[in-house]
């Protein structure tokens, strides 16, 4: 297979073997290995398999480089004439991948 879509973390990812990614923070040691199964598109010389909605049998491993955190999103709350502001941000926690195999059904 040459490319997958994935979803994960309420986002989908259009992975492809070796790619590098980031998404949603996962509970997983960095070196440890990560499968995904759910598997919504697959794509290849052969064509394109499509879910509905995912892939029967089709899984993505990948394994984890390291955990980190985004950039900083400021959040800015200001009221016109009333002199009040508000600001805030935070970093969302982040894993950082490389896509190893995408299996499809056998």
């Amino acid at each position: 297979m040459t490319f997958a879509v994935i979803r994960t973390g309420g986002k989908q990812y259009r992975v492809t073997p070796n790619a590098v990614i980031t998404i949603e923070k996962l509970e997983a040691e960095p070196g440890s290995t990560v499968t995904f199964h759910e598997v919504l598109a697959l794509g290849g010389e052969a064509g394109l398999q499509l879910g509905a909605p995912m892939v029967p049998g089709a899984t993505v491993t990948a394994i984890v480089l390291e955990q980190n955190r985004g950039d900083k999103v400021i959040i800015l709350k200001k009221r016109r004439r009333k002199n009040s502001r508000r600001k805030r941000g935070h970093k969302q926690m982040q894993t950082v991948l490389r896509i190893g195999t995408i299996a499809a059904a056998a």
